[in-house]
């Protein structure tokens, strides 16, 4: 089977082909480091980890995922809080990778930063005015959206329409409304470098085809993001990557995330519904917000509630209560392979729902294992399986023991077991059972079984 993916430029799902046999590159648009990343930042970021994993099977990935660490919004932060930009971009690049980290998402091969391209950015924007597709005006450098043919084609949006329906006002240095930006001139006050067209810094859309040109090449096997970026940043890299490159494709595929929606709400922070996610990890396990993300195709809306997490949590409890309790010797886990079918519905355009419905049949299998080796073996393919999901990272007795805030903690939850097993054993039954209802009500389920009594949060 070939890897399948959906093409938005294509509009379509199809066979998967590299620039290379054996190598495929790949980059995804990352953060503008000014706050905490909030839950829709980190779709793409669990989505296309997702899909390293599965290219990484079969090739020698680069991926590449860029830090925007000169923009407007972190300008605006720096005069808001008084600190200087390098701090505040220091501080939230750091705390980005901890808390994608958490959610079990793996470093890219690269992460460059835009300031450590501005040599590269100026080259590219040299070369655009060189070849006539783009012009200075008052210390401004803009593409001229008029001079490429094929504007339009990646968001499906028609040049003319655009252009008819524009309701925008053209600033004095624009020879037309949808003519964007890729150098502006800085006030003192502002971070800047010596350009050809004065000091100044960057637009945002020339960032990234600089970038990935440097750690790519000009043309890139797969361009990743969320659908809001298809237009005007996605659109607008298309454009001039392809102009400064003599027509050259800049990306043979192009893929987009679904949006994140907020209890069937938009997030905003006029609604107040902004979740970050470092402040959803101090109380929900890494596992169950990656799980959550995944739950639905990355390519349709998904709608982030409690119920979402809730269920995550459900479906952790079930894969983890299956291989708990069998031991697999490391050299089985390292030898084993991740359940084929599994493997297929992610190949196939990452069908992540399917992929789960394989992976619940397996624990339904192991969990109707009797013999020794078969568990082992299941359980092994459930741990490999685990591996290429990026979950069952945790040993599944401190899955189950893991606390949050005013739960019992798992010393105490052992320490009411053997009360309780004390009790029975004692023929107490009166006193096993209010011990059962005092666990139950703290969201303890008890199992007894022929090797014992095990327990786990619900």
């Amino acid at each position: 089977m070939t890897i399948k993916l959906h093409d938005t430029r294509l509009g379509k799902k199809v066979a998967f082909e590299p620039l290379d046999d054996d190598k495929v590159t790949m980059y995804l648009c990352g953060p503008t480091v000014y706050n905490y990343a909030h839950i829709g930042n980190a779709r793409p970021a669990v989505v296309f980890d997702l899909l390293a994993r599965v290219l990484r099977r079969r090739y020698a990935l680069k991926f590449v995922r860029n830090f925007t660490d000169v923009d407007d919004k972190i300008n605006a932060a720096s005069l808001e809080t008084g600190k200087p930009i390098g701090e505040i971009t220091e501080k939230f690049m750091r705390i980005y990778n901890e808390d994608m980290a958490a959610l079990g998402v793996l470093p890219p091969d690269v992460e460059p930063r835009a300031t450590e391209h501005i040599a590269e950015m100026i080259a590219m924007i040299e070369s655009l005015i060189g070849k006539g597709y783009a012009y200075e005006s008052e210390g401004h450098v803009l593409f001229d959206v008029s001079a490429y043919d094929k504007y339009g084609a990646l968001s499906k949006r028609s040049l003319r329409e655009m252009i008819a329906g524009a309701r925008v006002e053209v600033a004095d240095y624009k020879r037309n409304a949808q003519d964007f930006v890729l150098w502006k001139p800085s006030t003192p006050e502002l971070p800047g470098w010596d350009s050809p067209w004065g000091r100044g810094r960057p637009g945002w859309h020339i960032e990234c085809s600089a970038m990935a040109e440097k750690h790519l090449g000009t043309t890139i096997d797969i361009h990743a993001g969320g659908q809001d970026l298809i237009f005007p940043h996605h659109e607008n890299e298309l454009a001039q990557s392809c102009c400064a490159h003599d027509g050259r494709d800049f990306a043979r595929y192009w893929v987009h995330n679904g949006f994140l929606s907020i209890d069937h709400e938009k997030m905003s922070k006029s609604l107040g519904n902004v979740l970050l996610v470092h402040k959803l990890i101090e109380n929900i396990p890494g596992e169950v917000i990656r799980l959550a993300l995944l739950s639905a195709h990355y390519r349709q809306p998904l709608d982030w509630s409690d119920e979402t997490v809730e269920s995550a949590r459900r479906m952790l409890d079930r894969l983890y209560g299956a291989v708990r309790g069998i031991e697999v010797p490391e050299a089985s886990r390292a030898a084993a392979k991740p359940l084929p079918a599994v493997v297929a519905a992610l190949e196939d355009d990452l069908n992540t729902p399917k992929a789960m419905a394989e992976f619940f049949g397996l624990a339904r299998e192991l969990n109707k294992a009797k013999d020794g080796g078969e568990q082992q073996e299941l359980a092994a393919t459930m741990y490999a399986t685990g591996d290429l999901l990026g979950l069952l990272q945790q040993d599944p007795e401190e899955w189950f023991a893991g606390a949050a805030d005013g739960e019992l903690d798992a010393e105490a939850i052992n320490e009411m077991v053997a009360k309780r097993n004390a009790a029975r054993a004692a023929k107490d039954f009166a006193t096993a059972d209010a011990v059962r209802d005092e666990l139950a009500a703290a969201g303890v389920q008890i199992e007894d079984g022929p090797e014992g009594t095990t327990w786990r949060r619900t």
